[in-house]
C-alpha cells in the first residue's frame, strides 16, 4: 500500500518505549486508533539498535552529524519525499523544518503541531515569521489555548481558518482503579516545574501523615536536590506505560509549575486515572481537566496545607478523584476523529457530489463576442451548449479569439496557462475544443493528469481534397491526436486522409437551434423571389474579398445566364455584400425557395452551417445530390439536383405551384429538427465521448 503521509518528530525526540515524551506519545496514541495508520510513515532520529514504538518508523540517524543537526535531519527528510511523494506531511514543534519544507516548493499538505510557545522557537520568535507560517501552512493545531495566544501575538489578526487549538489526549480506563495512598510528582526535577517546592511540602505531609508514600520520577541534571525521607522515592525517568500505572495507583497527583507550560500531560494523564491533581495556573495547566485543586501561590507551605487538607477529609479526596476520572476532556478518540478528517480531506481529490449523470462541460470555441454576435444564427459553438444545458449539463464557454490577439499569438502559454487554471477551478468532466486545436500537449496531459477530464474536437471546414485549405485545416486537428479523445466532424470521416485514429472520428450534423431557427417562412406572403442564396468570403471577415472568386461563383453564373423564367435573390453576388441575422432573415422572407451551395467538392453528408439557417427556418431547400441527403430527407421535405440544368428544370416546375412548395417547406422544417435538434446532436457527442446509453436515436451514426 502506497504511503500517502509523514510524520516529522523533532530530531531531538525519542521514538522509544523508555524514552518517549509528549510529542512521540502523541504521535504513538493517535496511529494506535488511526484509520490511516497503514498509509503513515513517521520520521525520527534514533540510535541505531533502537526500537520504535511503531512499525511504520523510518528512522534519519544523526549519530555522525555533529552541527546543524535539524537542517540536515529535514534534508535528509525531504530526499525522502522525493522517492515517495507523500501528500501530506505532519510536522511537530520544529518550525525550522516547517519553514524549509514549504520553501522548498513541493505540493504536500502541511499539517503542524506547536507544543511550545512559538515565541521560543526558532524560526517561530519573530512576527514576521509567524505571520509567514500562518499564511502557508494548510493547517496549524496548538496544544492550548495558551500557546495560541502566544501565536497571534503582534499579528495583524488574532484568528486564522487554518489554526486550531486540538489538546494532546489521554487514553481513558474503562473502571476506576484501586488508590494507594502515594503523592506522585511527574517532570523534570527542577524549579521550573516547582520541584524544589513540592519536595519541602512533601516531607512535611509524610511527617504529618507517616502511612502515606511519596514518589518523584524523572531527572535533571543541572539542578540537584537533596529530599530525603524513608516514604520518599525518587526514581529516574520511565516508559510512558510505567508512569500511566503509577497513577492507577496514586491518590494525589502534584504538577505545581513556575514556568508557563503550554499545556501540562502530568495533569491531564493523572487526573483522567483518577488522581487528585495539584496545580498552579501557569500558562495552559487550566486547560487539562476540569480542577479544583489549584494553588493561589505557589509555596511549599500553600502546598502542605492544600495536600494536608484533602488527606483529611477522605470524602473530598474521594469525590475530587471519581470527578476527574468521570470528567476527562481531552480523549483520544476525538484528536483521532479530528486528525483523520483533515487528512481524508487532504487526500480527497474529488467533492462527494451528486453527479445523477450529468457532465460539467468547458466548451472552447468562438462565440462570437467578437463580432457583436453578429453570427448567432449560423453558431455552431452557440448551438451545441444550448443542446448541452437543455440535456441538463453545465457549461462553461471560452470564447478564445476574445483572448487570441496578436500579442497573445506570440504568447500561447498566456492562453493556455489561463484556461489550465480554468479547469483547477471548474473541473470539467469534458473540454470540447469547438473548430480549434489551441491546447499544446503540455497543457493537455497536466488536466488529465489532475482530473479525468475527456477531450473533443468538433470542426466544420473541409478535410478531403477538393475543398478549400483542406491540408492546413488537416495538420490543425491532427495535432494532440493521442491525447484527444475524440473528433466530431462536418466531413464523412471514412474519406478523410488522417493520422487520426478511425474510431476517434465521427460524423456531426449541422444543429438547429428552435429559438435561432423559429422562422415559418412558408406561412410568410408576398414572396416574390424564387431562389435564394447568400455567398460570402469567411462568416468572420464578414465582407467580400477583392479578387476572390470561388467554384460557387462559377455555378451561380451559368444559373444566371441559363435562367429565362425564375426570380433570384442572391447575396453576396455582384459586389453586392452579404448580410447578417435579421437583415438575413429579412431577405430570406422574400422568397420562396433556397439554395444550399457549399465551397468545394461536394461530398458525402457535408454541407456549411447555412444549411440549418435555410430549412430549419421553413423554406424549400435544394441541395446537391452528391452530398447523398436523400439518406436523410426525401423529396417530400427537400430538392436534390444533379447540375445547374436539372435545378432550373425542378424550379420551372415548381413556379406557381406555392402549395405543393410550402407543404415540401413545413415537411424539412419538422424533419430537420427531429433528427438534427442541437439536443440530439450534443448528445451524440456525449454518447461517443463516455459510452453513456444514447438518449436519441441519431439517424446518421
Amino acid at each position: 500500500m502506497k504511503k500517502k503521509i509523514a510524520i516529522l518528530l523533532p530530531y531531538k525526540e525519542k521514538y522509544t518505549l523508555n524514552d518517549a515524551a509528549a510529542a512521540s506519545i502523541w504521535v504513538k496514541d493517535y496511529l494506535k486508533k488511526s484509520s490511516l495508520n497503514e498509509l503513515t510513515t513517521v520520521f525520527g532520529n534514533l540510535p541505531e539498535k533502537k526500537k520504535p514504538l511503531t512499525n511504520n518508523f523510518v528512522n534519519i540517524n544523526l549519530s555522525k552529524v555533529k552541527f546543524r543537526k535539524n537542517y540536515i535531519y529535514t534534508k535528509k527528510f525531504l530526499e525522502n519525499y522525493y522517492k515517495n511523494n507523500f501528500e501530506v506531511i505532519e510536522i511537530h514543534n520544529r518550525p525550522e523544518s516547517l519553514i524549509f519544507l514549504l520553501k522548498s516548493g513541493i505540493k504536500s499538505k502541511f499539517i503542524f503541531v506547536y507544543h511550545n510557545n512559538p515565541q521560543d522557537l526558532r524560526y517561530s520568535k519573530t512576527v514576521s515569521e509567524r505571520l509567514f507560517i500562518a499564511n502557508n501552512c494548510d493547517q496549524i493545531f496548538f496544544v492550548s489555548e495558551w500557546v495560541m495566544k502566544k501565536f497571534f501575538e503582534g499579528l495583524p489578526f488574532n484568528y486564522k481558518n487554518n489554526c486550531e487549538i486540538l489538546y494532546p489526549a489521554v487514553v481513558t480506563l474503562k473502571k476506576f482503579p484501586k488508590k494507594e495512598k502515594i503523592i506522585i510528582f511527574t517532570g523534570k526535577l527542577n524549579s521550573s516545574k516547582g520541584y524544589d517546592v513540592f519536595g519541602k511540602a512533601v516531607l512535611n505531609i509524610l511527617n504529618k501523615f507517616n502511612d502515606w508514600k511519596a514518589f518523584a520520577i524523572g531527572n535533571e541534571r543541572r539542578e540537584n536536590y537533596n529530599f530525603r525521607h524513608k516514604n520518599f522515592k525518587v526514581i529516574d525517568w520511565l516508559p510512558h506505560k510505567k508512569i500511566l500505572d503509577f497513577y492507577k495507583r496514586s491518590s494525589i497527583s502534584v504538577a505545581c509549575s513556575r514556568w508557563q507550560e503550554p499545556f501540562g500531560r502530568t495533569a491531564m494523564e493523572s487526573a483522567a486515572y483518577g488522581c487528585a491533581t495539584i496545580t498552579t495556573n501557569r500558562g495552559g495547566l487550566g486547560e487539562t481537566f476540569k480542577n479544583n485543586l489549584v494553588l493561589e501561590t505557589l509555596s511549599s507551605k500553600s502546598l502542605e496545607n492544600l495536600i494536608s487538607k484533602i488527606i483529611r477529609n477522605n470524602n473530598l479526596l474521594k469525590k475530587i478523584q471519581k470527578s476527574n476520572f468521570n470528567n476527562v476532556l481531552h480523549k483520544i478518540d476525538f484528536l483521532t476523529y479530528k486528525i483523520d478528517n483533515l487528512k481524508e480531506n487532504f487526500l480527497t481529490k474529488k467533492i462527494n457530489y451528486i453527479r445523477n449523470k450529468n457532465f460539467k462541460i468547458l466548451h472552447i470555441s468562438t462565440f462570437d463576442e467578437k463580432n457583436d454576435h453578429r453570427l448567432f444564427n449560423i453558431s455552431i459553438a452557440n448551438k451545441l451548449t444550448k443542446g448541452f444545458i437543455r440535456n441538463d449539463h453545465d457549461v462553461v464557454n471560452f470564447s478564445y479569439r476574445d483572448f487570441n490577439n496578436k500579442l497573445m499569438l506570440k504568447n500561447n502559454k498566456f492562453l493556455n496557462d489561463k484556461l489550465f487554471n480554468i479547469t483547477q477551478n471548474y473541473r470539467p468532466d469534458l473540454i470540447v475544443l469547438g473548430h480549434n486545436n489551441i491546447l499544446t500537449s503540455e497543457t493537455i496531459e497536466k488536466i488529465k493528469s489532475n482530473n479525468k477530464t475527456k477531450i473533443a474536437l468538433w470542426y466544420e471546414d473541409h478535410l478531403i481534397k477538393g475543398g478549400p485549405n483542406y491540408l492546413n485545416n488537416l495538420d490543425l486537428i491532427e495535432k494532440n491526436r493521442d491525447l484527444i479523445d475524440k473528433y466530431f466532424v462536418t466531413t464523412y470521416p471514412s474519406l478523410i486522409d488522417t493520422k487520426i485514429k478511425k474510431n476517434k472520428m465521427h460524423y456531426m450534423p449541422i444543429p438547429a437551434d428552435k429559438n435561432i431557427e423559429n422562422l415559418e417562412i412558408y406561412n410568410s406572403k408576398n414572396r416574390y423571389k424564387d431562389l435564394f442564396f447568400a455567398l460570402s468570403h469567411g462568416v468572420n471577415f464578414g465582407k467580400l474579398k477583392t479578387r476572390n472568386i470561388d467554384e460557387r461563383e462559377v455555378f451561380l453564373n451559368k444559373l444566371m445566364e441559363k435562367n429565362k423564367k425564375l426570380t433570384f435573390n442572391i447575396l453576396g453576388y455582384a459586389s453586392e455584400q452579404p448580410k447578417w441575422n435579421y437583415q438575413y432573415f429579412k431577405e430570406l422572407s422574400k422568397c420562396k425557395t433556397a439554395l444550399n451551395l457549399s465551397r468545394g467538392i461536394p461530398s458525402k453528408y457535408a454541407s456549411s452551417n447555412r444549411i440549418a439557417s435555410l430549412i430549419a427556418n421553413g423554406i424549400m431547400t435544394f441541395i446537391d445530390k452528391r452530398t447523398q441527403y436523400q439518406d436523410f430527407f426525401s423529396h417530400d421535405e427537400m430538392g436534390f439536383y444533379s447540375n445547374v440544368d436539372d435545378l432550373i428544370n425542378q424550379l420551372e416546375k415548381l413556379n406557381g405551384n406555392i402549395n405543393k412548395i410550402n407543404k415540401i417547406s413545413k415537411n424539412g422544417k419538422r424533419k430537420y429538427f427531429s433528427i438534427f435538434d442541437n439536443t440530439i446532436v450534443a448528445d451524440y457527442i456525449l454518447f461517443k465521448t463516455f459510452g453513456i446509453k444514447n438518449k436519441y436515436k441519431y439517424i446518421w451514426d
